[in-house]
C-alpha cells in the first residue's frame, strides 16, 4: 500500500469495542502490517489532558463546551498523529471518532447532528474513516455490562437511559446513511464470530 487505512470502532458504552479493536490489531500485526492504535478523546499528551476534563471531572460542563473540547482534541489528534500515520502507510485503528460526537453530543445532548458533524469535519480537514465498525447493543444491556466493571466517574456513562437510547438511534441512522463505510454488527454475538466478520471486511480493504 502506498497509503494506509483508517479504521474506527463505534458503539454505545459496554458494546465490546475495546475487545474487538484489540483482536483486530493483534491479527493485523501477525499479518505483518504496521498498525497505530489510538483513541478519542486522548491519543496524544494534550488529548489525555482533555480526556480527563471532558470525561472524568465532576464539575459542570455545558453541552456546547463539551462538544468543542471533543473537537479540539480531534483536530490536534488528526493533525499530529492520525493523518501522518496514514500518509506513511500505516493502518490506524481507533476507538471512537467523529461519529461518537454526532451521536453523543449532536443527538444525545440535542445540539444537532448536522452541526456537530460540520464542526468535526472542519477540525479534521474532512478526514473520514475507510471503515467504521459499529457494535450495536440495546442500551440496557450495555449498562448491565458496565455495572460490573465501572471503576471511576464517567460523564457520559452516568447519563440516563433515554440519553443512551438516543445515542443508539443516532448511530444506526449514521450507518444507514453511509452503508459502504459502516459495518454494523450485533454486539450480543460471540466474540469470535464478531472478530471473524471484522477480519473478513478488513481483508477486503487490504486486497
Amino acid at each position: 500500500m502506498t497509503t494506509g487505512l483508517f479504521i474506527t470502532f463505534e458503539g454505545g458504552d459496554g458494546s465490546g469495542k475495546s475487545t474487538q479493536l484489540s483482536l483486530l490489531v493483534d491479527w493485523l500485526e501477525r499479518e505483518g502490517h504496521s498498525v497505530l492504535t489510538t483513541r478519542e478523546p486522548g491519543g496524544t499528551e494534550l488529548g489525555d489532558e482533555l480526556r480527563e476534563i471532558v470525561l472524568h471531572s465532576k464539575g459542570h460542563i455545558t453541552p456546547k463546551s463539551e462538544a468543542l473540547i471533543y473537537a479540539a482534541d480531534r483536530a490536534h489528534h488528526v493533525a499530529t498523529k492520525v493523518r501522518p500515520a496514514i500518509e506513511r502507510g500505516d493502518i490506524v485503528v481507533q476507538d471512537r471518532y467523529l461519529d461518537s460526537s454526532v451521536a453523543y453530543q449532536g443527538v444525545g445532548r440535542e445540539l444537532g447532528a448536522d452541526e456537530i458533524r460540520r464542526i468535526s469535519l472542519w477540525a479534521t480537514d474532512d478526514l473520514l474513516p475507510d471503515l467504521t465498525v459499529l457494535l450495536d447493543l440495546e442500551e440496557s444491556l450495555g449498562r448491565e455490562r458496565l455495572d460490573t466493571s465501572r471503576t471511576r466517574f464517567d460523564r457520559l456513562e452516568a447519563e440516563e437511559r433515554d440519553f443512551h437510547a438516543r445515542v443508539r438511534s443516532a448511530y444506526l441512522a449514521l450507518a444507514e446513511a453511509e452503508p459502504i463505510r459502516f459495518l454494523v454488527l450485533d454486539a450480543t454475538r460471540s466474540v469470535d464470530s464478531l472478530a471473524e466478520e471484522i477480519r473478513s471486511r478488513v481483508s477486503s480493504l487490504l486486497s
